[in-house]
């Protein structure tokens, strides 16, 4: 025996196995929201792979700066400016004479004077934004003639 169709709905007891085009719309719209939401972590996590990569190599920049301060010269005071092979990557170094550590009441006859190495390695993000690393450190050099 067939169901009787509800009253006012002609046809409602024979409804097919498909599905009505209002099911169909609903589904395409939830599945572009979840294919755009996905997308956007995608490309969210690519843009941070690049800025970490460039942090990477302006790391590996003052670094190598910081290394080099008083092995290749004899401490001086002063600053020195330069840039990497690309253009993308500005660096300075700054050498300056420090008195951190030593009692400002007595002099100190020692050979050697203490010098404060300061780097700063400037670059533009691929979102356009300035950004810097700046690395500091201590060392020791000869005291002049």
């Amino acid at each position: 025996m067939r169901p009787r169709p509800a009253p006012g709905r002609p046809g409602s007891a024979k409804r097919g196995g498909g599905f009505t085009l209002i099911e169909v719309v609903v589904a395409f719209v939830l599945l572009s929201l979840v294919m755009v939401t996905g997308f956007e972590v995608f490309a969210t996590g690519m843009a941070r792979a690049g800025d970490l990569d460039d942090r990477s190599r302006a790391l590996a920049i003052a670094q190598s700066q910081l290394a080099a301060a008083g092995t290749e010269e004899l401490f001086r005071e002063g600053q020195v400016q330069g840039q990497s092979e690309d253009g993308r990557f500005r660096w300075s170094t700054l050498i300056t004479r420090t008195e951190e550590g030593q009692d400002p009441r007595r002099a100190v006859q020692a050979p050697f004077l203490l010098f404060r190495v300061d780097v700063r390695v400037d670059w533009r993000s691929g979102a356009g934004r300035e950004q810097s690393l700046a690395l500091a450190s201590l060392g020791l050099g000869q005291k002049p003639q």
